[in-house]
């Protein structure tokens, strides 16, 4: 009982992931019954199902009709109301198929590896003038100067975001993955300054402030995120009178089998996805690669002198940090799983941190090695809901270690490892390193 509430409580991720207690539990049996007690302001909940083992995660993960997105969503906690989960079911996270098959269809389409590719030269400049930036100082916080920037940049060019907005997206992705931290959930860094788009000063006159306790409303519901539904609906609107050549252009002229478009409405839906998710993963995903070598400084002298590692390294730093550390599912019918047995109706939670660290599957789970094959790790997920942006990812993480590598040597920390209070991401607030330039 005492491990099951430890993985659930938010104030444990500010220590860390709670690696030694998801290992006892995933010894013990391969799914496991977790209570949910109340949280912060959140009430306690009926309790769920966590799926330790990689094998099983990936089970749940590819049999969408027996283990749904859309029944309960996609997040541990039940939305508050009838109508929020109604509004929360028709985001493509959160559709199961035909519906999720339909959407992802017109968005391939439109995320081509062309798309991608016209991006790759311009994210390896990106990076290499993210890190020039900070480098003559000898020190920076990594996590802020760093790492936040480059999704920022990337998603702005390929989802035709003027780049003077793209503080935005910080905002919001703070406000919703981190609703749990007193920091991140009131995130204002964005200040309608100079060179900002008159579109986001309209959303910008839209974000909500904390009420007299101090407490935001939740960035979960619709009505949460005026400011972001706003800047959507507007941007939509006006990349389907406007197209360009971004990614989100070629969406909203998408035309499936059946003679349907994207909708206005799942445009926002769209764009919630790509403004949060697309940011949020990688831009804790950089900071968590970089502790990894830090605390792995003989993998890190071997990264340096064997560059040709660098995709290895990346997969290793993605299997070893995990920053989504979990996503739901909810029985549609009764089921066996691992020895248990689960009801229908019932919460199923794929617990990625402990998958990616399965004895059964990855030899010395703990230790990180750059050169790990094979490593079929599940940080982008598994089946019909595997991570539209994993190429992009990549071709990020490997573009900012390959210019960390090239501009940077002796990099140690300088400071204290801020995290994340938050049992979702696994996210580092700040990461204040020092470095000789080469």
């Amino acid at each position: 009982m005492r491990l099951t509430r430890q993985i659930v409580d938010p104030d444990t991720y500010v220590h860390g992931v709670p690696h030694a207690a998801l290992a006892a539990l995933r010894y013990r049996v391969p799914v496991v019954w977790c209570e949910e007690p109340a949280v912060d302001s959140w009430p306690a909940g009926p309790g769920f199902w966590a799926v330790l083992r990689h094998a099983e995660v990936r089970t749940v993960l590819r049999a969408s009709r027996t283990f749904s997105s859309q029944l309960g969503a996609t997040q541990i906690r039940d939305p508050a109301t009838p109508a929020q989960l109604a509004y929360v079911r028709r985001m493509m996270l959160n559709l199961d198929p035909p519906e999720h098959t339909r959407l992802r269809g017109l968005l391939t389409a439109a995320f081509t590896p062309r798309a991608v590719a016209r991006l790759e030269e311009r994210i390896r400049h990106r990076a290499y003038e993210l890190v020039r930036a900070v480098t003559e100082r000898g020190e920076c916080d990594f996590a802020t100067e760093v790492a936040a920037d480059l999704p920022l940049l990337t998603l702005a060019e390929m989802f035709g975001v003027p780049e003077s907005d793209r503080w935005l997206m910080y905002d919001w992705s703070n406000r919703v993955i981190g609703y749990q931290d007193p920091e991140y959930a009131v995130s204002a860094v964005f200040d309608g300054g100079a060179g900002a788009t008159p579109m986001a000063r309209r959303a910008l006159a839209l974000r909500p402030r904390p009420d007299a306790r101090g407490r935001m409303p939740n960035p979960r519901t619709r009505s949460g995120m005026p400011d972001l539904y706003a800047y959507a609906h507007e941007l939509g609107e006006y990349k389907r009178r406007h197209p360009g050549a971004d990614v989100m252009s070629v969406l909203m002229g998408q035309v499936d089998a059946d003679g349907g478009r994207v909708s206005l409405e799942e445009f926002e839906n769209l764009f919630w996805l790509f403004s949060v998710a697309g940011n949020e993963t990688l831009r804790n995903g950089l900071p968590g690669g970089l502790l990894a070598l830090l605390r792995h400084p003989e993998a890190f002298a071997r990264l340096r002198t064997e560059q040709a590692l660098l995709s290895t390294a990346v997969e290793e730093m993605l299997r070893w940090w995990t920053p989504v550390m979990h996503f739901r599912r909810t029985a549609s019918r009764d089921v066996e799983l691992g020895g248990a047995t689960i009801r229908a109706g019932q919460k199923v939670v794929v617990w990625f941190s402990s998958a990616n660290r399965d004895e059964r599957v990855f030899d010395e789970p703990d230790r990180f090695d750059p050169a790990r094959r094979p490593n079929d790790h599940l940080t982008f997920g598994y089946g019909p809901h595997f991570c539209l942006g994993a190429h992009l990812a990549r071709v990020q993480m490997r573009a900012l270690f390959a210019a960390v590598s090239d501009l940077w040597s002796k990099v140690e920390l300088a400071g204290e490892v801020v995290r994340l209070r938050s049992n979702f991401q696994n996210g580092i607030k700040h990461l204040p390193i020092r470095f000789r330039p080469r």
